[in-house]
């Protein structure tokens, strides 16, 4: 299964933002963008991804949403943000809520986040293009990919995080989350990876 973790430092953390204006909504536009890229391709859903949404805005920080879409998903970006928006109000302080099948929300930081999945023995690869190339490293299916928004990542949860992660490039031009994402995509599609 191939996993991602996607990080605002401004996105809404509850769901009372207009799905027409999201830009307005801490920059839920990027988000819906990485879901997008994430897991729809051309008239398929990838159905082997899991997606981390780590967002810290206002007024509720940090949540976190974890997202196995299934495929009759809507497609759209109105879609993708209502179903965030339905999420974050259905957020119970305390616990991790299942709000559909395969979206969880929970109130837990970028760090609790990543801690748990080293724990579980998962290889966290941070992006940042000044890492090692993509096409150089070995990747399996213990890799999580780590994506920063376009204020990137929190800096001293990524420092300690550096320690115990791989720091890994696309390349060295700076691409948008979304855009990432697909490149990701793309490399595991070449590589074999389901």
């Amino acid at each position: 299964m191939r996993e991602f973790i996607y990080f605002s430092g401004q996105a809404r953390t509850s769901g009372n933002f207009d799905v027409n204006n999201l830009m307005n909504a801490g920059r839920l536009d990027i988000a819906m963008h990485v879901i997008i890229n994430v897991f729809f391709l051309s008239h398929a859903m990838r159905d082997n991804v899991k997606l981390h949404l780590i967002f810290y805005g206002m007024p509720d920080p940090p949540k976190h949403i974890e997202m196995m879409v299934k495929p009759d998903t809507p497609l759209s970006k109105k879609d993708v943000a209502n179903l965030i928006k339905k999420i974050l109000y259905k957020y119970r302080e305390g616990k991790k809520t299942e709000v559909v099948p395969g979206c969880f929300i929970e109130k837990k930081s970028f760090l609790q986040v990543s801690d748990e999945l080293i724990k579980k023995g998962k290889k966290i690869l941070i992006l940042d293009k000044k890492g090692e190339n993509l096409r150089k490293i070995k990747l399996d299916e213990n890799s999580v990919f780590v994506i920063g928004d376009h204020n990137g990542l929190p800096k001293k949860e990524l420092k300690r995080l550096k320690k115990v992660s791989d720091i890994i490039s696309i390349g060295p031009k700076m691409y948008f989350a979304s855009q990432v994402a697909t490149i990701l995509n793309n490399e595991l599609d070449f590589r074999g990876y389901d």
